[in-house]
């Protein structure tokens, strides 16, 4: 067979099964690119094709780069991660139900240990629900100021350091990265990360939409529907809460966990800096190799500075390699470095939540190392 062949089966049985609607799929091997497939549909009402260059809204992928944003101030000395977030954010004093505002540092919030949360992982009538928290995707015109008074009015989940959860908290590591750099987030992550990397198709607004893949939601057992607006689709006990129009609206407050939109070529950029320009970043994000702690995907993951780590490949069931760093993003969209194999998979698609947490995500993953497995030393 064909290098690719079985990566070419998953996305075309994906397409054929309706369960995606396009997708542009990456992968590199020791640094060069070995695999590359638009397919599918961008706009699938009006007969556009998926293009390779398309423009995806990133949602979490936009996580990993204000993570390494801070890791190089953190570097510079600019910021301290030890430190309390209310040397940059007086004001930001959420407190837990007992009414105690414990010290929140800059290490709970790129861990995620902060005990702050997301609306999505919430019932109608949960905390971030009633305080209308944006996660990110939704409130187009939102300021930053109003969404972390919003966050810090809803009590802390747990005691900071004491336990693990998805939330917000890059959001507020991103207010914490404006005051320390003195310039607005946008200008901080092309100046550390996506300026020096040359990925000039990523940032946290969009002026032309032309390339602009038009999203979809699940609609299980029937078709992807196109979303409007405004669209909630059922998440876990919640839903999660999208306006696609809010990367065109430049009010919106630069969401540093969700808040970029940009390209497979561009996110594969970044995850190849870190063989290289970028090597003390990957060292740095491996926090919780064991998978002992927060479970973030299963059995055998732990969580890092850049999404999820994993500890345990026998008990993850997967082929990748102890270390190697994954996560998704709620558009559609799941990446992963191995840096055991050299293998780096960048996977966008345009539907939620299939190409994030649907079988597509698990089925590329493993054709990738059926079509380029490891050698033999």
């Amino acid at each position: 067979m064909q290098p690719g062949s079985h990566l070419d089966k998953v996305i075309d049985s994906a397409l054929a099964r309706q369960r995606i609607v396009g997708a542009v799929v990456l992968v590199a091997r020791d640094g060069e690119i070995v695999y590359r497939r638009a397919a599918g549909s961008a706009d699938r009402e009006h007969g556009v094709p998926m293009r390779g260059d398309a423009v995806f809204r990133l949602a979490s992928f936009t996580k990993p780069l204000v993570a390494t944003a801070a890791l190089k101030l953190a570097d510079d000395e600019t910021i301290d991660l030890a430190a309390p977030v209310t040397d940059w954010l007086p004001a930001f004093r959420p407190r837990l139900p007992d009414g105690i505002a414990p010290a929140i540092t800059l290490q709970h919030l790129l861990t995620h240990t902060a005990g702050l949360s997301y609306g999505f992982l919430e019932t109608a009538d949960g905390p971030y629900r009633r305080a209308r928290v944006s996660d990110g995707l939704d409130q187009p015109g939102l300021s930053l100021d109003e969404n972390l008074a919003r966050i810090a009015s809803a009590p802390l989940a747990y005691p900071p350091g004491t336990g693990w959860r998805y939330s917000v908290a890059t959001d507020v590591l991103g207010a914490v990265l404006e005051k320390a750099a003195g310039m607005a987030l946008p200008l901080v992550v092309q100046r550390e990360v996506t300026g020096p990397l040359r990925m000039r198709d990523t940032a946290f607004h969009v002026v032309d939409d032309s390339r602009l893949a038009v999203p979809y939601r699940d609609a299980k057992p029937a078709a992807p529907v196109r979303m409007g607006s405004e669209e909630a689709v059922p998440f876990i006990e919640g839903a999660a809460h999208f306006a696609p129009g809010r990367i065109l609206d430049a009010a919106s407050y630069p969401s540093g966990g969700s808040g970029m939109a940009g390209t497979a070529d561009d996110f594969m950029r970044f995850l190849l800096s870190l063989r290289t320009s970028n090597r003390a970043i990957l060292r740095a994000a491996e926090v919780d190799r064991t998978g002992t702690g927060a479970m973030t995907q299963g059995p055998g993951w732990g969580f890092g500075y850049l999404g999820a780590v994993l500890g345990h490949p026998k008990e993850a069931h997967s082929p990748q390699s102890a270390g190697t760093l994954q996560w998704g993003g709620a558009y559609g969209h799941s990446w992963f470095f191995d840096p055991v194999a050299d293998l780096a998979v960048v996977q966008l698609t345009n539907t939620a939540f299939e190409g994030m947490a649907g079988a597509f995500p698990r089925d590329v993953r493993n054709a990738a190392y059926r079509d380029f497995p490891l050698r033999a030393f």
